[in-house]
Parts: C-alpha cells; structure tokens; sequence
C-alpha cells in the first residue's frame, strides 16, 4: 500500500527545516519539495527561488496542521 502524502506548508526553506526537526521530534513523515531546485537539476526554470513545500503523510495531517498553526500562527498555507 503506497501512503499518500498531503502539502501541509509552503514557505521559506528556512521555514521548511525548522518544521522538518518539529516533525522529526513528533515522529510525523514527510517530503520536502523543492520545483525550482527540481526544475535547475531537469535542465528548466521553474519554481520559485527560496520556496518549498513539506508535504506529510495523510495519517499525520491533522497533528502537523497544528504544528504548522502554532508554529507559524500569523501564515496561512
């Protein structure tokens, strides 16, 4: 069965690792996506320089929405 992963956070990157240790200490899986550094390694512009999105595993929505509230109250992802 192939787990399904949700956006849970667009942001900075420096935004992304301060959740990935959050996630990594409340045992949450997740995927960091990058399409501009993607796109560059593809051949292609695209994305947006500095941006990211961590994306979690569908079990652990909920649990890293709360995180990503509490964490970064005044931005909505």
């Amino acid at each position: 069965m192939e787990a399904t992963y949700e956006t849970v956070y667009t942001g900075y990157e420096v935004n992304i690792q301060y959740l990935e240790s959050i996630f990594d200490k409340s045992g949450i899986d997740y995927i960091i996506k990058n399409d501009f550094e993607s796109s560059l390694r593809a051949g292609y512009a695209g994305g947006i320089p500095g941006q990211a999105r961590i994306m979690v595993e569908r079990s652990h929505l909920e649990e890293a929405q709360k995180i990503v509230e509490a964490t970064f109250p005044a931005e909505k992802s």
